[in-house]
């Protein structure tokens, strides 16, 4: 069992992210083993990563989403690292490592820290304790603290439901709604005490739209904030920018970096991610042209919108000065 190793999982369509967010591990300095849970992969593609990687076979027809902690169960180390393919590594994760193998899970706050189902305990089969809300696309472990926690997420993740129901007050829940996020803080609520978490600010694994995050050095993926504190990862929620285009972001400036350039140890080459996707100044040029229509309709919809608050602004100070002209009765 080796002292550490990186997991992600991929399919064909996520192969991109796949290779940038491994070089971005190797530039960022992190050069433990990593395992990619191959969900689908064409031979090719397996191939490209298997001079960095080492690659499982996931159960056949397994959805990635519903399969990702058994990586580290099939394969584990002394301390796990779990990434999402959609994932930028911008700097060292030796603390975060060192805190894992210290006996805590650690973890990120998500978009929504307050999200709490009741529903959670029937899953886990007692009482989830109401917590920070952490993203599920990083968690780093011990094998010696966690295994019995990956154990249980594996199972629990096989047993959910994503259907909706009404719940007892009338309303409609959907407590699965994010199946993997969902299940892993239902078996931490349940089975972790909150002194053996250890929980990270959003904004040291932030998203689109990076509020704030200056890519500084793209050879070298220096990314900081205005206080000069940088953040552990990139994290690409929603459309990926291999598949769809997305607005300009950190993400996606630093993307040409970690897919085409020539010092990497996964190179793609040029024809294999799209033209804006690609180095150099042509491909530049149409990333930043792509930002202007999608500035100008943003500024359009929030001038239509507060010329609609305007008016209503309008229409109540109206209907207030003619009630008032009306008496308290209400009679004319």
């Amino acid at each position: 069992m080796s002292g550490c190793s990186f997991y992600t999982v991929a399919d064909s369509a996520y192969f991109p992210g796949a290779v940038a967010l491994v070089n971005s591990l190797r530039l960022s300095g992190n050069e433990d083993p990593v395992v990619v849970l191959d969900c689908g992969l064409t031979l090719e593609q397996r191939s490209r990563l298997a001079g960095e990687a080492e690659l499982l076979p996931a159960p056949s027809g397994a959805h990635p989403m519903f399969v990702k902690w058994l990586a580290l169960l099939e394969h584990p180390a002394e301390v796990m690292v779990l990434l999402d393919a959609d994932m930028l590594v911008v700097r060292s994760l030796a603390p975060l490592v060192e805190v894992a193998a210290g006996g805590k899970v650690v973890a990120f706050a998500d978009l929504n820290p307050a999200r709490f189902q009741e529903e959670w305990a029937e899953l886990v089969g007692r009482d989830v304790e109401r917590r920070t809300y952490v993203n599920s696309g990083f968690i780093a472990v011990s094998e010696r603290d966690g295994h019995d926690v990956l154990a249980r997420l594996h199972d629990a993740q096989q047993r959910i439901s994503r259907e909706p129901f009404v719940g007892s007050d009338g309303t409609i829940r959907r407590p699965f709604k994010y199946p993997d996020q969902d299940v892993l803080n239902a078996v931490l609520g349940a089975y972790v005490r909150s002194e053996e978490m250890a929980v990270l600010e959003r904004r040291l694994a932030p998203s689109q739209p990076f509020a704030g995050l200056r890519l500084r050095d793209t050879k070298t993926l220096d990314c900081r904030y205005p206080d000069g504190s940088q953040p552990y990862l990139l994290h690409h929620l929603y459309a990926k920018p291999w598949l769809a285009w997305t607005p300009t972001n950190p993400y996606t400036r630093l993307l040409p970096r970690l897919l085409v350039a020539d010092d990497l140890p996964i190179r793609l080459r040029p024809e294999e991610v799209p033209f804006r996707l690609r180095a150099g100044l042509l491909p530049e040029a149409v990333r930043d042209a792509l930002v202007v229509p999608r500035v100008a309709n943003a500024a359009r919809f929030k001038a239509r919108l507060e010329l609609k608050r305007g008016w209503a602004r309008a229409s109540g100070r109206a209907t207030s000065r003619q009630s008032d002209r009306r008496g308290v009765g209400g009679a004319p």
